[in-house]
């Protein structure tokens, strides 16, 4: 089997705009649901408009500023890929205008151009963890059905203006997390039913279909996917009860997928909305948008778990609660290290949906040390993704489609669950401090290097 990835595999990283850019109010940008989440997806929510409390996530690694020397490390390191978001309210600060904010186009316009400059292919997605504030407040988030042609409005947008320059588009980022957190995900209140947030799931679906189809529309050349996050589990044991709460486990993030690449809602859901007393209102026009069908899926992996009937055993993580697995270490932040799970998955997924599959986000999380000689020794996150890469080289020799690979957070940033900056994942080392302080100087990490050679040598680096 070969060794080598193939030629046209896409390397690279990927950032999200609220966790990097920083510049929160510049150039005429709007508040965020980000924005108003300082302490992270499950802290509290803040209206900023009224409290003048101050984020990390305000200035993050001013990427906002500094993007031409982190693309310019990017490209050192041979990346052929950066997926990134935009930031919605740099496009329509409140979500509900007429007509967009120049000053943000104008941005990204400068961002894509200094990624092409580097021969790096932009991978953009739409909504990454964040909305306009404005849309919750007045409009109740994605419960509203007006916010699909906000959304929509806001799609078209952008891909008339870069059409030329972006070819794969992703919709929502991790769009399953709405389950686990509501506002977030479709801004709406932590205490929402089970039918609100399913409700606001479903416009979110149909906003994703029609934002495909535009996009197929407008720019017949490109690739739109959906992105999941990738909660892979398992049988705790071959216990038949086990195996079946596995399978309804799993269902839980896969029915996304499943409307979004075959195009109506899976026969399972429907049993779970009868017993659950969930009435969704779905209209014709609905269930016609939602046959237009993403190009390929992509999702983040992490880590797996395990599924059982005995919710006793579930333990509460920094995002999911979850039943760890007995047989599988793992990282500081208590998240299980499976590199075989990759594999798993990228066939499970592969199976079940026939299309390209894209890796968006794999990494490790970890407290990196800075040295007085300005290195920083990260063998364990060389080590983390070493065995992660040799298992998607062993899916690819299986026959699965796999389009490319962007580790989470190539450079240092801000933690997405709790806004640390201590939960480093990078090959890029910056310097900045929990509390604010830090110069923002950027070194280079071992694993850049490695990274450097796994990249340039197609794979064949890895042990």
């Amino acid at each position: 089997m070969s060794k080598l990835f193939p030629s046209d595999f896409l390397w690279g990283g990927a950032i999200a705009a609220n966790q990097v850019e920083g510049a929160y109010r510049e150039d005429g940008k709007g508040l965020s649901t980000s924005d108003c989440t300082p302490n992270g997806l499950f802290g509290d929510i803040v209206d900023r408009n009224k409290n003048d409390i101050t984020s990390i996530k305000d200035r993050a690694i001013d990427f906002y500023h500094r993007y031409p020397e982190d693309i310019s490390l990017f490209a050192e390191m041979g990346f052929t890929c950066l997926r990134t978001s935009i930031a919605w309210t740099r496009i329509f600060p409140n979500g509900d205008e007429l007509e967009p904010n120049e000053a943000g186009l104008a941005f990204y316009d400068k961002l894509f151009d200094e990624m092409l400059k580097h021969n790096i292919t932009p991978l953009v997605t739409l909504s990454h963890y964040e909305m306009p504030y404005y849309l919750v407040t007045q409009y109740g988030g994605w419960g509203d059905r007006k916010v699909i042609e906000f959304f929509t409005r806001y799609a078209k947008t952008v891909f008339e203006r870069y059409k030329n320059k972006v070819k794969h588009w992703l919709t929502f980022n991790e769009i399953n997390m709405s389950l686990h957190e509501p506002f977030t995900g479709v801004g709406l209140d932590r205490n929402s039913t089970k039918a609100q947030i399913y409700q606001a799931i479903h416009h979110q679906l149909v906003a994703s279909s029609q934002a495909v189809k535009l996009c197929h529309q407008i720019i017949p050349d490109a690739k739109i996917g959906n992105m999941l996050l990738g909660a892979l589990a398992y049988p705790l044991t071959p216990k038949p009860e086990d195996v079946w709460a596995t399978l309804q486990e799993n269902h839980g993030w896969l029915f996304f997928g499943d409307v979004q690449a075959r195009g109506y809602y899976p026969t399972y859901m429907t049993r779970y909305f009868k017993e659950n007393n969930i009435e969704l209102e779905i209209t014709d026009q609905d269930r016609e948008d939602l046959k237009e069908t993403i190009d390929f899926i992509s999702f983040s992996y992490y880590m797996s778990c395990c599924g059982t009937a005995d919710d006793s055993l579930r333990q509460k993580g920094n995002i999911l609660d979850m039943v760890p697995n007995p047989y599988l270490k793992a990282s500081e932040w208590g998240w299980q290290i499976d590199p075989i799970g990759i594999r798993y998955l990228l066939n499970m997924l592969y199976e079940r949906f026939q299309k390209p599959l894209f890796i968006v986000e794999n990494g490790l999380g970890a407290k990196d040390k800075l040295e007085a000689d300005g290195t920083i020794n990260d063998d364990y996150r060389i080590n983390y993704m070493n065995d992660h890469l040799v298992q998607v080289r062993e899916a690819i020799n299986d026959g699965v489609e796999v389009m490319g690979y962007t580790s989470w957070g190539p450079i240092d940033l801000i933690s997405a669950s709790k806004a640390e900056v201590t939960k480093r994942y990078g090959f890029i080392y910056v310097d900045l401090n929990q509390d604010g302080t830090g110069t923002l100087t950027r070194y280079k990490k071992k694993s850049f290097y490695w990274y450097k050679s796994v990249i340039s040598s197609q794979g064949a680096t890895l042990k």
